[in-house]
């Protein structure tokens, strides 16, 4: 028969073993406080499904893995790394589909697991889609930027809640998510919906960017960036990340940029791909466009983002 320090030293162990798995349940926060602004009726219902099967010839990753749409309520997803392992740099996740899904296995829950592995928080955006009707198709929705610009902002004030570093708040993204990061990263100056609240007075600057096969900033005609495109002097440092045989988004897209940060004076790397597609996400295999998440690393550390949290 178990005796009462025993049954009360399993308790503590079952005490200390829920307490763990609560812990690593990932926060879940809404972005806005009451109705979304510029909503569009007739959206949703929110539903999960799998994406079509590709080839090689316009996807590294073939298989189908899970998406999201029909999102109405934009929220945050927080995946903190194990608490002594914390650096305080923190990642909005900017899933990509087209503003049409959210390829939120491949480029989202794969990148926070990724960013956790690196002691960096990596929050997901779960941002507006698909296209409302007076989004057109072919040009970047409006909704999104306005969703990330409140999550950076939400961010930042919950810094000290969150075990972030409010100096060390940056967003990364694919395909279309890379143009919401650099539109993002770009636009902090004007946000994009009238305030709600005192979140919005907080600056939806972030501290850097990592656009990763972004689209839909080259001209379509001209090897230009698109029109309303502008790089402020002050914009972050960006890490820009393509695949050389990418059809879905070009690489021009990200070399165009490269060369517009440069002209304007704003701290940029660049790395393309030789024989590489499009959506490859964090994924490892033997191939060398799988290791951009090391010279990634070797970036952040490069600016003193994988030390520590220092912040007080």
């Amino acid at each position: 028969m178990p005796t009462i320090a025993s049954c009360s030293a399993l308790f503590v162990l079952l005490l200390v073993v829920s307490s763990a798995l609560t812990a690593a349940e990932p926060l879940v926060v809404n972005l806005w406080p009451g109705a979304v602004p510029d909503e569009a009726p007739g959206i949703g219902p929110e539903r999960v499904r799998m994406s079509q099967k590709l080839d090689r010839k316009q996807v590294e990753v073939t298989e189908p893995t899970r998406l999201i749409t029909g999102v109405t309520n934009p929220t945050i997803t927080i995946h903190r790394p194990a608490g002594e392992k914390e650096t305080g740099t923190a990642v909005l996740i900017c899933p990509g589909g087209g503003y049409w899904d959210l390829y939120w296995q491949l480029e989202g829950e794969e990148v926070a697991e990724w960013l956790n592995s690196i002691a960096v928080t990596g929050i997901i955006l779960k941002y507006r889609v698909p296209r409302r009707p007076d989004e057109p198709k072919g040009e970047p929705a409006r909704r999104p930027l306005q969703d990330a610009q409140r999550a950076v902002s939400l961010l930042r004030s919950k810094a000290r809640d969150w075990g972030i570093n409010p100096q060390r708040i940056g967003i990364v993204g694919f395909s279309a998510g890379g143009h919401l990061a650099i539109a993002t990263a770009t636009s902090f100056d004007k946000r994009t919906y009238e305030p709600v609240d005192d979140v919005d007075k907080i600056s939806c600057r972030p501290d850097f960017a990592i656009p990763v096969y972004p689209g839909y900033l080259k001209s379509k005609d001209k090897d230009e960036l698109v029109p309303g495109l502008r790089i402020p002097t002050n914009t972050p440092p960006v890490l820009l990340v393509h695949g050389g045989d990418d059809i879905i988004s070009p690489p021009e897209h990200s070399v165009l940029l490269y060369l517009a940060l440069k002209r304007a004076g704003v701290p940029a790397e660049l790395h393309i791909y030789a024989n590489t597609t499009h959506d490859f996400g964090v994924r490892t295999n033997a191939r060398p466009y799988s290791r951009w998440t090391e010279a990634c690393c070797n970036w952040l550390r490069d600016q003193g983002l994988l030390s520590r949290n220092a912040e007080e």
